[in-house]
C-alpha cells in the first residue's frame, strides 16, 4: 500500500506537462457507430415523446372544454413545448459547447 501511495506522490508532483495523459479527441470506429445508433434512437424516443405529449394534452383541453371544466392545460403544454424544443436542440448545444 505504501508503495503505491509512494508512486502516486511522485506522479503527481513531477511536470504536469509530461505525465498528463492526453487521449485523442476521436472516438474508436467500432464503438463510435454504436453510438450513433443509440443516440439515434434515444433522438427518435424524445420526438415521439413530444408528439405523444401535444397529442394527449391537445385531448385533455378537448374533454375539459366540452364537460366545461377550466384547467392548468396551457402551462402543462408549455412544458411539453419546452422538452420539445430541448430535445429539439440538445446536439447543436453540446456540439456550441464542447465543439
Amino acid at each position: 500500500m505504501s508503495s503505491l501511495l509512494i508512486k502516486a506522490s511522485q506522479y503527481l508532483a513531477a511536470d504536469p506537462a509530461t505525465n498528463v495523459p492526453n487521449p485523442g479527441r476521436k472516438a474508436p470506429p467500432e464503438l463510435s457507430g454504436k453510438v450513433d445508433t443509440v443516440l439515434s434512437i434515444v433522438a427518435w424516443a424524445g420526438t415521439a415523446a413530444g408528439v405523444l405529449g401535444v397529442l394527449i394534452t391537445g385531448a385533455m383541453m378537448a374533454v375539459s372544454l366540452k364537460r366545461g371544466e377550466s384547467s392548468e392545460h396551457m402551462s402543462r403544454l408549455g412544458m411539453v413545448l419546452g422538452g420539445c424544443v430541448l430535445v429539439a436542440t440538445a446536439g447543436p448545444i453540446v456540439n456550441f459547447v464542447f465543439g
